[in-house]
């Protein structure tokens, strides 16, 4: 058994640091990552200033291709003929109005030029709210699918010449039933909340947007969507927002600068826009337009049954520069350096560059980037002989994400999830700025991404330099992905990567892919890729990866078809790839009732599913027979039980934790796990799970839980504990992972947040504090606190290493 976590902070203690996903397999046809060849094995720490692991400089040539990119691109894009947009929707209302709605639900709705800026302060007492007249007649997507909303909403939807203004008046029958327990910036929690949310389409492409959301507490909560698929909730922009309370309910009030958006050039346009009330107490979710109760909690992605907004004039481009600066001191003790370092000081200083080639397309720029902001990794338990995957943290790698997704791998749909599943990825930019879990300097780094007319363009390069203490060499990174819209909701596209030096020390590799997303009717979607890499020391020939996928996902049935194939010499090297050498045959298919005889139940969910691995010979791997049956509660809670049967073929040993070695042969499973899930609106909220079965002619079984509990709407405490208890013939052993992550949140741009973690095979508690204060809009103080140490040592020894960091950030527009 192995447990993974790749620290990201710039002086990092206390972290586990494997290979993570980025260790290269003992052999091809088993990729499973080491965190190193014991239990024992002492963590690996970024430790110290940066010069002590100062690399070769960017290279200019590389980031100068990068602007001249930029300028054809920036060309394009003036160049997309002008032509009015046909509204998707009912004619626009005519003034006074400020909406109009058809038989089919679809709305039409008015913005409000204001003569003066508002002040943000969720009274809503201002002119404009008494004679304005509101946007109403909210529809449920939950339980009632088309009913109007069984609590009033009304809404604004105003703009001046430097912001656009969104205000909601919330009225609720039962004030004292509101859900409202987090202020944590962008904490997924405040959708668990009562929360009020709007999200913009500015291109009008029916496609991607921008989403922003708060609840009663004033929790802040801005989102990027892409392709109606992808959701990227780590974006963020410069926006205002307050709430307030009264007798009968809760107002909020929206601030949204222009420049924190991406749009085409022009006078007066038409955007799509959507408002989503979720009232959580009632577990009800209510929007402006009809949305499928298919979508679940997705539903605010589904752009393509948005509103129509119409009389937004927003201002012509401007320099639109932003420059962001930081200062960084540290100490730092590690005691397992070679050498040893005790209280090390270190200082360093960089700068992020913003520009607005067009108002659709951004150039960022990045000298010595550093994340030490960044939170640690929270730590998984491996007991299979593949990688374990770890979502990207870091901010600069963030924006954009949705772009340069390839072949659906960031659909939660297709891949269960957050991560990729089986998924190959061709761009994996934690591939970058970090070696066997170790960080590496990052010295410079640019990226073009945006909007040209139909085509969607990311282009990126970073340099990373070289770095002792890690083994790294330097190295160059470069993505070029571009996609174009077809048809009303679907796209196709093609990536290249190149990473140079190769892994194998001989050449560049290099990746290339087309693939296309085709969203077809309302709940139909068909995604496929083709991609071959190249890697010199390892030959041509058996370098491809394919898949395709039948997705129908309709509220009541579902049917899941996929194949995917990975030879056995493809090695996408800016990329993962979870298993190597196999291919899948998959197949799910679900029927989902909703007994309106019992008001309890919302909703049963019966599935099944068969998962077929072979090797790239034909020869059977891996089988997996699972059923299915989640019963939604009309409370917020679910319970599920699944039972499976699987096959595993091992053709090589590994082992599987405390020095036991599963030998090759073939192994069947048969195996039942339930879980129960405490609905969000709960004091104590989470899931509390728990399995039973064989497991490599032995017996596995499993107790856990994660959730939150509620001390006050300011001060939360999320614990996590998993134990496994494993019996094989090779011998016995028990695994113990447990987490406490406190978070006190003094203002929603205010906050303390404390992570301990403790894994009993690594023998390691660590521990993780940071303050943040973003003390003006996009500036933000930093403190981090982070240590590490061997539950093994007497208390005298058993630091391993410790560092105090503090980071200052300031944003700067023009």
């Amino acid at each position: 058994m192995r447990q993974h976590s790749l620290g990201l902070s710039r002086s990092v203690a206390g972290l586990i640091a494997s290979g993570g996903s980025l260790k290269e397999p003992l052999d091809r046809t088993e990729q499973r990552i080491d965190a190193g060849a014991s239990s024992r094995t002492l963590p690996r720490h970024r430790v110290g200033l940066r010069r002590l692991a100062r690399g070769r400089p960017a290279r200019s040539a590389r980031l100068a291709l990068l602007l001249v990119l930029a300028t054809g691109c920036a060309a394009v894009a003036q160049a997309q003929p002008s032509s009015k947009d046909v509204i998707d929707g009912p004619p626009p209302p005519a003034p006074p109005e400020v909406m109009t709605r058809d038989a089919a639900g679809r709305a039409t709705i008015r913005a409000v030029r204001v003569d003066t800026p508002l002040r943000i302060d969720g009274v809503l007492d201002e002119g404009p709210y008494r004679t304005i007249p509101a946007i109403a007649g909210f529809l449920q997507q939950e339980p009632r699918e088309g009913q109007p909303s069984t609590e009033k909403t009304e809404a604004w939807v105003l703009f001046d010449d430097r912001n656009l203004y969104v205000a909601a008046r919330c009225w609720e029958s039962h004030p004292g039933r509101a859900v409202a327990n987090e202020m944590r910036r962008d904490s997924i929690n405040i959708y668990q909340n009562d929360n009020f949310g709007v999200i913009l389409d500015t291109f009008y492409d029916r496609r991607n947007g921008f989403l922003f959301y708060t609840n009663p507490l004033g929790g802040m909560v801005e989102t990027y969507i892409t392709d109606e698929r992808d959701s990227n909730r780590d974006w963020n922009t410069v926006w205002y927002v307050k709430t307030r309370r009264f007798d009968r309910g809760w107002t909020v009030e929206m601030a949204i600068p222009f420049k924190s958006l991406r749009y085409r050039a022009g006078g007066s346009q038409v955007w799509g826009i959507n408002f989503r009330r979720i009232i959580r107490w009632k577990n009800e979710l209510t929007f402006l337009t009809r949305i499928p109760a298919a979508y679940s909690s997705r539903g605010m992605q589904k752009l393509s049954s948005a509103a129509t907004l119409v009389g937004i004039e927003p201002p012509p481009s401007s320099r639109n520069l932003e420059i962001k600066p930081y200062a960084l001191a540290d100490v730092t003790t590690d005691r397992v350096s070679s050498p040893p370092l005790a209280n090390h000081l270190g200082s360093e200083a960089g700068f992020d560059v913003k520009y607005g080639v067009t108002r659709s397309l951004t150039f960022d720029f990045s000298y010595n980037t550093d994340f030490a902001q960044i939170e640690e990794d929270e730590q998984q338990v491996n007991l299979t002989r593949f990688s374990l995957f770890f979502p990207e943290k870091r901010d600069f790698f963030l924006e954009g994400q949705g772009i340069f997704a390839f072949g659906g791998v960031l659909n939660p749909r297709l891949t269960g999830g957050g991560g990729p599943g089986e998924t190959p990825v061709l761009f994996f930019s934690r591939r970058i700025g970090l070696v066997d879990g170790r960080p590496v300097p990052i010295e410079a780094g640019a990226r073009l991404s945006g909007k040209a007319g139909r085509y969607s363009v990311g282009i990126l390069s970073l340099q990373t330099g070289e770095d002792r203490r890690a083994g790294a060499a330097a190295a160059n990174f470069s993505v070029v992905r571009i996609k174009r819209d077809i048809l009303r909701r679907s796209n196709i596209g093609l990536i290249f990567t190149n990473r140079s030096p190769s892994l194998e020390k001989g050449g560049a590799n290099q990746a290339v892919g087309i693939d296309a997303n085709l969203s077809l009717f309302s709940n139909l979607t068909i995604v496929g890729y083709v991609a071959r890499t190249r890697t010199p020391r390892l030959g041509r020939g058996d370098d491809y990866s394919y898949r395709g996928t039948f997705d129908y996902a309709g509220d009541r049935y579902g049917l899941l078809v996929e194949r995917i194939s990975v030879a056995d010499r493809f090695n996408p090297e800016v990329g993962f790839v979870r298993r190597a050498a196999f291919a899948r045959s998959y197949v799910q298919g679900r029927f989902s009732p909703r007994p309106r005889s019992i008001r309890s139940i919302r909703k049963i969910n019966f599935e099944g599913t068969l998962d077929y691995f072979t090797n790239t010979a034909g020869k059977l791997e891996s089988r997996q027979v699972l059923g299915t049956i989640r019963t939604e509660l009309s409370s917020g809670d679910s319970w599920t039980v699944e039972h499976e049967r699987s096959l595993e073929s091992l053709v090589n040993p590994f082992v599987v934790g405390d020095d036991v070695a599963i030998p090759v042969g073939s192994y069947g499973f048969t195996s039942w796990r339930s879980s129960y899930q405490l609905g969000p609106q709960r004091k104590v909220s989470g899931t509390i799970s728990g399995s039973h079965g064989e497991f490599y002619n032995g017996r596995r079984s499993d107790a856990g839980y994660r959730g939150r509990v509620e001390v006050t709407p300011r001060l939360s405490i999320e614990p996590g504990v998993t134990v496994n208890w494993i019996a094989v013939p090779q011998g016995r052993f028990v695994t113990k992972l447990a987490s406490t992550r406190a978070t006190f949140t003094f203002t929603p741009r205010i906050l303390v947040a404390a992570l301990m973690q403790f894994n009993s095979e690594s023998s390691l508690v660590t521990t993780s504090v940071r303050f943040r204060w973003e003390y003006q809009a996009g500036s933000d103080l930093f403190v981090v606190y982070t240590d590490g140490r061997d539950t093994l040592e007497a208390p005298s020894s058993a630091l391993l290493n410790r560092s105090l960091a503090l980071k200052l950030t300031r944003l700067v527009r023009f």
